[in-house]
């Protein structure tokens, strides 16, 4: 590694000091010493510093946040969070993203012929253990945890005055994104830009460095995140 490497990294991630020792401030063009896993180089003060700076708490102090109930009600038990659910276009496309690019299990379908629209629920779980029964498919999918439900509303994938739905990250905002632990962020932002995948930030793309954000096929955002990576944020 050249030393002009070590510097740059010395200035990327000050935060996580159990790394680092010595003076990290400003040096208004001076050089300043730095110790580096016990060895000596120099640090000169980078035209800009990415730095992300988080508020860690413990246990306790997490759950006494103002607004969390102290105790859980025994009324509660047996709850599962169960579906995320966003509209869709055009099952096809749908479809073919989740199960094909991410990896998803289509669980079900459940279509509403009066009412003119079709539920799809997807999950990261194994083609052979849906059930084959339809009522057992139905009960098994509703007890699945962290299923994702797309709803189509029939023939908006062929109306041509049809714009789309809105995802929640313009004006008025509400609704951000789903998310995705990968093993390696890096490798799998590598595929999916080789599948065409949109992205709205890469893995290095603004200071919060080694996690993406990718868009589905009706422009709702996925997050692309590693949880080893992700405690720097602690």
């Amino acid at each position: 590694m050249l030393l002009a490497d070590r510097v740059h990294l010395t200035a990327t991630f000050p935060v996580q000091q159990k790394f680092y020792s010595g003076s990290l401030a400003p040096s208004r063009g001076r050089v300043v010493p730095a110790k580096v896993h016990n060895s000596l180089c120099f640090q000169t003060k980078p035209a800009r510093r990415t730095t992300v700076r988080v508020s860690a708490m413990n246990r306790e102090q997490l759950h006494s946040l103002e607004g969390v109930a102290q105790q859980r009600d025994p009324a509660t038990n047996g709850f599962i969070f169960q579906q995320t659910m966003y509209r869709i276009k055009d099952p096809k496309a749908s479809l073919d993203f989740y199960t094909r690019i991410m990896g998803l299990t289509l669980l079900n379908r459940l279509d509403f012929p009066e009412m003119k629209f079709s539920l799809y629920f997807l999950g990261q779980y194994p083609p052979e253990e849906v059930p084959s029964d339809p009522k057992d498919r139905v009960e098994w999918t509703f007890l699945r945890p962290g299923t994702l439900e797309l709803t189509h509303n029939w023939g908006t994938e062929s109306d041509p005055e049809f714009k789309g739905y809105h995802n929640g990250n313009s004006d008025p905002r509400g609704f951000g994104h789903i998310g995705f632990h990968v093993p390696d962020v890096y490798a799998a932002c590598k595929r999916f830009e080789e599948l065409g995948v949109q992205f709205s930030k890469k893995p290095d793309d603004g200071k919060m460095k080694g996690l993406a954000f990718i868009k589905d096929p009706d422009g709702y955002a996925i997050e692309i995140l590693n949880a080893q990576s992700s405690r720097q944020f602690a």
